[in-house]
C-alpha cells in the first residue's frame, strides 16, 4: 500500500514511522511542506525537534516533492496537520481518489468576521462541508506520538462512515505494537477528541494547585459526563464516551506527563500568563483553541459543561487561577 502522510510535526512522524515499521512494511511517504526540512529529516534518519533518539524505519522516506502528484498516486492520504490547517488541506485534496484520514483533534475556531450564531465545525463536518466526495475518517483514541514513535503499545480507533475506509486503515496501522479498532460513530470520537483537551487543562489546573487525588478524580469523571452530554446532542452513540476515544483518551491527556493540555493548567497554577504558557510549549495545545468552541456548541445546544465553562473563563483572564476553583466547588447540589 502506498501510503502519503502529511505534515512532518510530531504526530505525522510517529504515524508514518508506525506504518513503515510493520513486518511487510508499506512505501511510506512523510511529506514536509519546508524542503530544507525534509532534506534533514531524510539525511539524519529522524525527527530531532519532536521525536529526538528515534531513528526513522528503513521504508519511510521523507520528501518535500508536490504533494498533488503524491496524493493522487497514494492509496491513502494521512492528515497529520493541526486543526486550523485541516480546512485549506481538504479544499486542496477534495478530488483525491484515495480514502483520507486525519489526526487533528478539536473543534474548527470560529473565524473573526462569521455571521452570527456561526460555530466552529468538528472536523468531519468541515470536510461535509468542503470536500463531501472525500472517502474519510478519522484515527483518534489515547495516544502520546513519541510512544508510538518507539512503538510501545498503543490502541487507537479508526471511524467513518465508510466500513472499508476505517478497515483500511486497520490494515494500513494494525501490528503487535498498535491495535486499531474499527467505530463508525465519527461524532462521538471526534467530540471525545476535542472536549478532552479542555478537561486535561482543568485537570492540570487541579494538579498544580495540589488539590488531591479526590479532586482529580472528580474532575475526570463530571469531565466525561459534560463529554458524553454534549456528544449525545451532537448524535453520537453513548457507549463510545466509555471506549478509547472517551474514557481512555481523557485518562491519558488528563494525567500524562507528556500532555500538553494537562502542561497548561500545570503552568498556569505556576503563576504564568496564557501566553506565556502556550509560547513554552513549543507544541500545539489543542484544548486552548477549541475551548470557546466547544463551549459555544454546548450553549446552542443547551447542553451544560461547567468545567469547560469554567476553562474558557480562565484562559479569556475573567477568573483567576484560585477563582476558578471556588466556582466549581460551590455551584448549587444536583443529582449525578
Amino acid at each position: 500500500m502506498k501510503i502519503l502522510v502529511i505534515g512532518a510535526g510530531a504526530w505525522g512522524t510517529a504515524m508514518a514511522m508506525s506504518a513503515a515499521s510493520k513486518p511487510n512494511a508499506h512505501e511510506v511517504t512523510l511529506w514536509a511542506r519546508d524542503a530544507a526540512q525534509a532534506a534533514t529529516l531524510q539525511a539524519d534518519r529522524a525527527n530531532t525537534r519532536y521525536l529526538p533518539d528515534v531513528r526513522f524505519p528503513d521504508a519511510l522516506q521523507v520528501v518535500s516533492a508536490d504533494v498533488d502528484a503524491l496524493a493522487a498516486a497514494a492509496n491513502l492520504i494521512v492528515l497529520g496537520t493541526p486543526m486550523a490547517a485541516l480546512r485549506e488541506w481538504l479544499q486542496r485534496l477534495r478530488d483525491v481518489r484515495a480514502p483520507l484520514a486525519w489526526l487533528c483533534k478539536g473543534f474548527e475556531a470560529v473565524v473573526q468576521g462569521a455571521p452570527a450564531g456561526h460555530v466552529g465545525l468538528m472536523a468531519h463536518e468541515v470536510c461535509r462541508e468542503v470536500a463531501p466526495a472525500l472517502r474519510s475518517s478519522v484515527l483518534s483514541g489515547p495516544s502520546f506520538a513519541a510512544e508510538v514513535a518507539r512503538n510501545q503499545p498503543t490502541a487507537l480507533v479508526a471511524a467513518s462512515a465508510h466500513a472499508d475506509v476505517s478497515q483500511l486503515l486497520v490494515t494500513a496501522f494494525h501490528s503487535e505494537a498498535l491495535r486499531v479498532y474499527a467505530n463508525s460513530d465519527i461524532v462521538g470520537v471526534e467530540v471525545g477528541g476535542a472536549v478532552k483537551n479542555v478537561l486535561a487543562i482543568a485537570t492540570g489546573l487541579c494538579d498544580g494547585l495540589q488539590l488531591g487525588m479526590n479532586a482529580r478524580a472528580a474532575l475526570i469523571t463530571r469531565g466525561l459526563a459534560e463529554m458524553t452530554r454534549l456528544g449525545l446532542a451532537l448524535g453520537a452513540r453513548a457507549e463510545t464516551f466509555m471506549g478509547l476515544s472517551g474514557l481512555g483518551d481523557l485518562v491519558l491527556t488528563a494525567t500524562g506527563d507528556l500532555s500538553r493540555n494537562r502542561k497548561v493548567g500545570l503552568l498556569l497554577a505556576k503563576g504564568m500568563t496564557l501566553d506565556e504558557a502556550v509560547q513554552s510549549l513549543g507544541h500545539v495545545a489543542e484544548g486552548v483553541y477549541s475551548a470557546r468552541t466547544v463551549l459555544a456548541r454546548a450553549r446552542l445546544l443547551g447542553v451544560e459543561m461547567p468545567i469547560t465553562e469554567t476553562v474558557v473563563d480562565l484562559l479569556d483572564g475573567r477568573l483567576a487561577v484560585r477563582d476558578a476553583v471556588h466556582t466549581l466547588m460551590t455551584r448549587d447540589p444536583k443529582g449525578e
